[in-house]
């Protein structure tokens, strides 16, 4: 597989990680759907590993997400901002702190938006536990997924 291929299934991942955090987008299908693509061109032992594992994971996390409560952020006041400050800071979390880092980073970025806003503690606190019942931890559920899988394709394709 070229580097303008690998290039664009990338772009693909980055449009899938975002989708997540936009409602109506099949984020998480178009990361899949990303690794499905470079395993198909990339034929090799690892890159069949790294998509059926990246199905697993996918699907194991759509079984989460029908368990949690529907995602009703919009009735909970969340906005655009919110979702832009939840997203960068599941990433940067996923990077500091190797996986478990994106739980921290994402409710951390909602609080932090929420505290930017309405400037106290108390207030931004309850803000964030109103955003993460009202469908927070479906988001989360689904970016966390989603973040696994684009940073498996990532190591599979620089060491693999």
């Amino acid at each position: 597989m070229g580097a303008a291929q690998l290039l664009l299934v990338g772009v693909v991942l980055l449009l899938g990680l975002c989708g997540v955090l936009v409602p109506g987008v099949p984020g998480s299908w178009l990361v899949w759907a990303a690794v499905a693509w470079w395993a198909l061109e990339d034929t090799s032992g690892l890159a069949w590993f790294v998509l059926v594992g990246s199905t697993v994971v996918m699907l194991l996390s759509q079984a989460v997400r029908w368990i949690l409560p529907p995602r009703r952020l919009q009735a909970s006041g969340a906005t655009p901002r919110m979702a832009v400050f939840a997203g960068v800071g599941a990433l940067l979390g996923f990077c500091l702190i190797p996986v478990i880092g994106a739980i921290p980073g994402f409710m951390g970025g909602i609080y932090l938006s929420e505290r930017l806003r309405l400037g106290r503690h108390r207030e931004a606190r309850a803000a964030l536990r109103t955003a993460m019942r009202s469908g927070g931890w479906s988001v989360l559920t689904e970016l966390f997924a989603c973040l696994l899988v684009t940073m498996t394709w990532l190591c599979a394709v620089i060491w693999g």
